[in-house]
């Protein structure tokens, strides 16, 4: 044995404990851990400690502070006076905490996690995180949550997992997802089992492929409709995680109806009739440039390339500048010509597996603004003339006629020598080839005969020869007014 071992062995155990007094925070000076809290190294643990405010003073170092379990109903503006620079995780579960100051986050600036699930929450104010510009990942499921106000998560530029399950939420902003400058990171947005009877079908079936795979919807009262249908099928196709894995939590209302059915079951059945949409198809135009676009699930992919429906891959521009390769993966087609119809595929290589897309292009042999035009214009001018037939056609043969019931009835002429009464006021033109006597006037011929031939209607006789004039007639004429009106006759 040297000699020298012998001297070591008893100042081991010393220099290991100052060595482990330097290292720690908690034996530095001014470190103290908080009492009923256990500290190891920068992590705080004061979980179950039947805390009903926060421990003070809390230790600059801290990293991680965990104060789930307790009874804080109330996280203040002060409840860290001093500003804590390292603390990236706080956990704050299970304390029924009913209010949380839009200041409260002031001295937390580097937080990445932060944990307010099983507690009481009712609202999200306006601004509530805006000072966390590093948070990565948020749970508020299990609260009372019912309104959330649209800047309740501005300036979360980091943000990239957000749960908001198991609350009484009727409208969440969706729009914060479509407009993509508000979240740009988020890929996990859980919004199962609240209150929700409609979302923008249409909208979420533009997002992202790896946004869709973590969005959750089931388990709330959704109204039935084929877009929502269409956009779920699409998800089972592409076997997305939000929709594969909770098909039977996937439910909505019929109209009328007060059961819940199966969304993924309304194709092809009453009363909806929902048609599975096929899957990435577009159409286009001779002459239309068009982009098709690399829908994958894998956000953070490693490299993808396109083949053509000739198998060719595309690596870069096309022979003639016709194919180009974007930066975001898309692929851009130009001056459309009838061979580049087809099914283009996308080659993904992700993190974890590799996945294939595969876009069908329907190219018609048309141009948009050519042959349409000119057939619309045509059968424009053709109904114009029809219009214009039919119109001369009602206006010639369907005129309403002065005289429809005398026709080819001719009332005879007067008689010449009749006197100035009869040729003058009659009611009855005096002279052949007038116009046709009214309708209503007319009376069946007889046998009678009247002066000079003339056919007397009704069977009247002669009248007699006259005395004088002032000789009264024994039987009215029908042509003389001065019979009708006056038993004297005019004298001029």
């Amino acid at each position: 044995c040297h000699p020298c071992v012998a001297m070591r062995v008893p100042m081991e155990p010393l220099s290991l404990l100052l060595a482990l007094s330097l290292l720690s925070p908690w034996g530095s000076v001014g470190g103290s851990c908080p009492p009923r809290c256990v500290c190891a190294s920068n992590l705080l643990s004061c979980s179950q400690a039947n805390l009903s405010v926060v421990p003070a003073p809390l230790p600059r170092f801290t990293a991680v502070l965990d104060l789930s379990h307790n009874n804080v109903t109330r996280l203040r503006a002060d409840w860290a006076p001093a500003r804590l620079p390292h603390l990236h995780a706080l956990l704050l579960s299970h304390n029924g905490l009913a209010f949380v100051s839009t200041e409260a986050f002031t001295h937390v600036p580097r937080l990445r996690h932060l944990d307010l699930s099983s507690n009481r929450l009712r609202t999200l104010d306006e601004n509530l995180f805006s000072d966390l510009g590093e948070l990565e990942v948020l749970l508020l499921y299990n609260n009372e949550i019912s309104t959330v106000d649209r800047t309740a998560f501005e300036n979360l530029g980091r943000l990239r997992k957000l749960y908001l399950g198991q609350n009484r939420i009727a409208r969440f902003p969706l729009e914060l997802l479509r407009e993509g400058t508000r979240l740009p990171q988020l890929a996990l947005l859980d919004l199962s089992a609240n209150r929700l009877r409609a979302v923008p079908a249409g909208e979420l079936q533009a997002l992202p492929a790896w946004l869709r795979d973590r969005l959750y919807l089931h388990n709330n009262p959704l109204a039935c409709d084929c877009l929502l249908f269409q956009l779920l099928d699409r998800g089972r196709r592409r076997h997305l995680s939000a929709v594969e894995d909770f098909q039977d939590e996937l439910r909505c209302f019929l109209p009328g109806a007060t059961a819940l059915v199966k969304i993924l079951d309304l194709a092809g059945k009453q009363p909806l009739n929902c048609s599975k949409a096929r899957e990435a198809v577009l159409e286009a135009h001779l002459g239309d440039s068009v982009t098709l676009g690399c829908d994958s699930r894998w956000q953070g992919m490693r490299s993808r390339h396109w083949v053509t429906p000739g198998g060719e891959r595309v690596l870069g521009d096309g022979g003639n500048g016709s194919v180009v390769l974007l930066a975001n993966g898309s692929l851009q087609l130009r001056a459309l010509r009838p061979e580049d119809a087809g099914t283009y595929s996308c080659w993904v290589a992700g993190p974890l597996l590799n996945e294939t897309l595969y876009v069908e292009l329907l190219v018609h042999n048309f141009t948009l603004h050519g042959p349409h035009d000119t057939l619309n214009t045509a059968y424009t001018t053709l109904v114009g003339c029809i219009l214009s037939v039919v119109l001369v056609l009602i206006y010639l043969y369907l005129t309403p006629c002065r005289c429809c019931c005398c026709r080819g009835t001719e009332k005879p002429p007067a008689p010449r020598d009749d006197s100035i009464n009869s040729s003058v006021l009659s009611t009855t033109p005096n002279h052949a080839g007038g116009t046709g006597e009214p309708c209503g006037s007319h009376m069946a011929s007889s046998a009678g005969t009247g002066q000079n031939g003339r056919f007397k209607g009704g069977g009247t006789p002669p009248l007699p020869t006259r005395q004088g004039p002032k000789a009264q007639r024994k039987v009215s004429d029908p042509d003389s007014v001065s019979s009708v009106f006056s038993d004297t006759p005019i004298v001029v």
